[in-house]
């Protein structure tokens, strides 16, 4: 038997009606993980006016191991799906880096990581920042942690930052309720259509949506996770 205040039982996360308003910088390390991760609440805070912008890090080439692609520009297919999707949720405002997917990265290659989102940082000014939480269970979407936790360190930007859930659930901090946007968030989904060819992520990402709900919302609508990033890198000279 456990109570209430035994160090073994997970703090109960807090949840939001409504997304904090502000300036909002998300970074994704594949063209798709911009919706699959926090696509329901990127759509409330267009609802609410605040202005969005999305960094999508790799070409997502990766994304097609059995060839069913061949013979086109798959890169560009993918950007076109992910601007598709993005249009879903009412969101123009893009960037694509174009790093390759799936790459053991050195330290130079972290540290120009690093660089070109510092640079993201201070060009926008986001008050809000969604980023890969600490322990997603791929390779690019930890090493996009990594930089990114850099960078707001490096900038010294005082911001709240949020960790999103594609590969591994977490234990959130947050669930942001998502009942109104669930929808719209399916439909951005289907703009992927080279990635529903192999994973469906509309189900499963939808699933886990429903599944969030279950402690606030009484098992009714759908909801997002989040883990809250703390004590990021700090600044250095």
């Amino acid at each position: 038997m456990t109570t209430a205040d035994d160090p073994a039982l997970p703090p109960r996360p807090e949840l939001w009606r409504e997304v904090p308003h502000g300036r909002v910088l998300v970074f994704a390390p594949h063209p798709d993980d911009e919706v699959a991760g926090p696509g329901g609440t990127l759509a409330r805070h267009v609802a609410a006016g605040d202005p969005v912008r999305v960094v999508v890090t790799t070409d997502g080439t990766n994304g097609d191991p059995d060839g069913r692609f061949a013979g086109i520009d798959y890169a560009a297919r993918r950007r076109e799906e992910s601007r598709a999707g993005l249009a879903v949720l009412g969101i123009d405002d893009v960037d694509y880096w174009g790093f390759p997917d799936g790459a053991e990265l050195s330290d130079a290659d972290l540290e120009l990581g690093v660089a070109r989102a510092a640079d993201a940082l201070e060009q926008f000014r986001p008050d809000i920042v969604y980023l890969p939480w600490s322990r997603d269970g791929h390779p690019d979407h930890h090493a996009l942690h990594l930089v990114v936790t850099r960078a707001i360190g490096r900038t010294g930007r005082d911001l709240l930052a949020l960790g999103y859930e594609v590969w591994n659930a977490m234990i959130p901090d947050v669930v942001v309720d998502i009942s109104d946007t669930a929808e719209q968030k399916r439909a951005a989904l289907h703009a992927h259509q080279t990635q529903l060819a192999y994973v469906r992520i509309d189900h499963t990402l939808l699933g886990l949506a429903a599944y969030r709900s279950q402690v606030h919302l009484k098992g009714q609508g759908h909801a997002e996770a989040f883990e809250r990033v703390r004590n990021p890198v700090q600044k250095t000279t």
